[in-house]
């Protein structure tokens, strides 16, 4: 593929772009936080299987008569397949050990439903848990983007770091703001989708620098951002070729995988949009505003290595 694409001609309007998809992504975090599902919340869910298609509003009428709180009822992939979720129950102050409010939920639940319908599956979360849960979900994404800094580090130099560094905490922190924007469930599936996101752009991004590298040590007298331009339309095709081939597996899982691992799904697909773009228009364009050595390229004056 013989592209001259001139990229970093638009990396102001990426980079302010980008700027802007942060800023709103950290607004709408700030203001809206996210949709916690019950791994993170706390509460009871239950799968339940219906004679014929369920009927969502008498599922709503009878569960709601309990006076549970807040209660989301939905259909689950097929139409007599039906997901209840109920907010934590245990009183203030007490522990998920220490009350028995939670479990009380499922008993209230079987009684007035009765046997007419088949309890797949039940989960229930307290609140320390959930707790836990949150901040293993945090450390687990911060530790991932310190390894890929050290990593980078010793591969590359501290300037192919500091890019692929930002270029990351650019994917996770806009994938966030869509998530809080569209109000979608963010549960421990996403955690895995955003470190999966992780390992994805870095990928694209390390193809890239050592491409920069290479060319680094092949052209001496070329300007920086005509090298960077080349080295970017050099990897292009490998780039688009691994992102739709994800895309076309992705968009099968979508559609025909199930409510089940949709969330977990639209948030990859998501991430190969925007894993893609960072390592093209963020990634590379952040070598020239940080000043990458022009003879770092581990050879001496001479051109001999050392």
């Amino acid at each position: 593929m013989n592209i001259r694409f001139k990229f970093l001609r638009y990396r102001r309007l990426a980079l302010a772009a980008s700027g802007a998809l942060l800023v709103g992504s950290v607004l709408l975090f700030s203001l809206l936080g996210l949709n916690y599902g019950i791994d993170f919340r706390g509460g009871v869910m239950i799968d339940i299987g219906t004679k014929g298609a369920a009927d969502i509003g008498a599922l709503r009428s009878q569960i709601g008569s309990l006076g549970l709180g807040d209660v989301q009822i939905q259909r689950f992939g097929e139409p007599d397949n039906v997901l209840i979720r109920v907010e934590e129950q245990t009183a203030s102050g007490e522990t998920a050990e220490e009350s028995a409010a939670d479990l009380d939920v499922v008993t209230q639940i079987r009684e007035v439903l009765g046997e007419e319908v088949e309890y797949r599956r039940v989960e229930v979360v307290g609140p320390k848990v959930s707790g836990e849960l949150i901040r293993s979900g945090t450390l687990a994404i911060l530790g991932a983007m310190a390894l890929v800094l050290v990593y980078i580090w010793f591969r590359f130099e501290w300037q192919f770091s500091i890019g692929a560094i930002l270029a990351l905490v650019h994917d996770v922190v806009v994938t966030i703001g869509v998530f809080s924007l569209l109000r979608l469930e963010f549960n421990l599936s996403i955690i895995a989708a955003i470190l999966t996101i992780v390992g994805y752009s870095l990928n694209d991004t390390v193809v890239i620098y050592d491409r920069v590298r290479e060319n680094l040590r092949k052209y001496k007298k070329m300007p920086l951002e005509e090298l960077l331009d080349l080295s970017v339309n050099q990897t292009l095709s490998r780039t688009l070729i691994t992102s739709v081939t994800t895309l076309l597996a992705l968009a099968a899982l979508y559609i025909f995988g199930g409510e089940v691992i949709r969330g977990f799904v639209f948030a990859m697909i998501w991430g190969v949009f925007v894993g893609t773009y960072s390592s093209v228009f963020i990634a590379a364009p952040l070598l020239l505003g940080l000043g990458v050595k022009r003879d770092w390229s581990g050879l001496d004056s001479k051109g001999e290595g050392v």
